[in-house]
């Protein structure tokens, strides 16, 4: 359950709130009972290690290049052809 901070404009404490993300927000506080304002805190975990960030996603690893898939295409349509020249007897 997130933890959320408030301050009372009346007495000036800042406190903490136990609250489901779809509970209202507090409208007074609970030592007073004055008007309090929802601040905006820190979070409260750190990422660290690898794959936070842009660098870090998916291993990069080598694809083979368009023109070395396109080699070996022509490499195998050209044997072929050779192959079948040679049982015809024609080049």
């Amino acid at each position: 359950m997130p933890i959320y901070e408030y301050k009372c404009q009346k007495c000036g404490r800042q406190f903490e709130s136990f609250q489901g993300i779809n509970d209202p927000d507090l409208k007074s506080c609970k030592f007073c009972r004055g008007k309090v304002n929802k601040l905006m805190s820190m979070t409260s975990f750190t990422l660290k290690g690898t794959g936070w960030y842009a660098t870090d996603y998916a291993g990069k690893k080598p694809r083979p290049s368009k023109t070395k898939e396109r080699e070996a295409t022509e490499k195998s349509v050209s044997e072929a052809v050779k192959a079948d020249s040679a049982k015809t007897g024609k080049e």
